[in-house]
């Protein structure tokens, strides 16, 4: 899997015990608990609630966070400005 960081960011090479514990409960049975906790959750969604902080936490944990888009003031553009440096100092 390649990551987004920039050049020398060591995060996705770190210890995610929580990650790897989901990856061996869903793994030990095919898939199967997977599934029932997916129908679980889009369950808690539907329901008189709507819910859906569970299903964001399970997708964000197994897929990774969505990337946010940027964008300027009222939703414009961004603005770059490079200048040079002080030629005087």
């Amino acid at each position: 899997m390649k990551s987004g960081a920039q050049p020398g960011n060591t995060n996705a090479t770190k210890n995610k015990p929580f990650r790897e514990a989901l990856d061996r409960a869903i793994k030990q049975d095919g898939g199967k608990r997977l599934r029932r906790a997916a129908e679980r959750l889009l369950s808690m969604a539907a329901g008189a609630r709507k819910n859906i902080g569970p299903i964001k936490e399970l997708a964000d944990r197994l897929d990774g966070k969505s990337v946010q888009p940027l964008s300027g003031f009222d939703g414009g553009d961004i603005r770059v400005v490079l200048a040079k440096g002080d030629e005087d100092a």
